[in-house]
C-alpha cells in the first residue's frame, strides 16, 4: 500500500476548507461549496477529492424524482476526524503569511 503523500496547504485547500465548515452540519453540494469558497469547480473537485481520500469527507448520492429529469448531485458531509483536520488546516492557515489576505472565519476551529 502507497503511503499518503502530506496534504499540501494551498489558497484553495484553505478557502474550500473554510467553505465547508461553514455549513459544518449539513450535507453539502459541490456547486454550492465552489461558489461559498470563490474557487473554480477544476480546482474545487481536486480539493474535495484529496479530503474524501484522506477521510475528511464522507459522500452520498441525493434521490431524485424520476420526473425531475436530472441526474443525482453527489453530496458531501464532514466526519469527524474532517472536523478536526480542517480545523487544524484554518488554525494553520490563520498564523500563515501567505494567507494574510484571506477573510478568514475567526469563529471556525480555533
Amino acid at each position: 500500500m502507497q503511503e499518503e503523500k502530506p496534504l499540501r496547504i494551498t489558497r484553495a485547500v484553505v478557502l474550500v476548507a473554510q467553505a465547508l465548515l461553514d455549513k459544518a452540519d449539513e450535507r453539502q453540494w459541490g456547486y454550492d461549496v465552489a461558489q461559498r469558497a470563490g474557487v473554480s469547480s477544476n480546482a474545487l473537485y481536486q480539493v474535495l477529492g484529496r479530503f474524501y481520500e484522506r477521510g475528511y469527507l464522507a459522500d452520498g448520492w441525493e434521490d431524485v424524482d424520476p420526473a425531475e429529469k436530472r441526474p443525482p448531485r453527489r453530496y458531501y458531509t464532514i466526519t469527524p476526524d474532517g472536523l478536526a483536520r480542517l480545523g487544524a488546516i484554518l488554525a494553520h492557515a490563520r498564523q500563515d503569511r501567505r494567507f494574510a489576505g484571506l477573510n478568514l472565519n475567526p469563529g471556525l476551529a480555533q
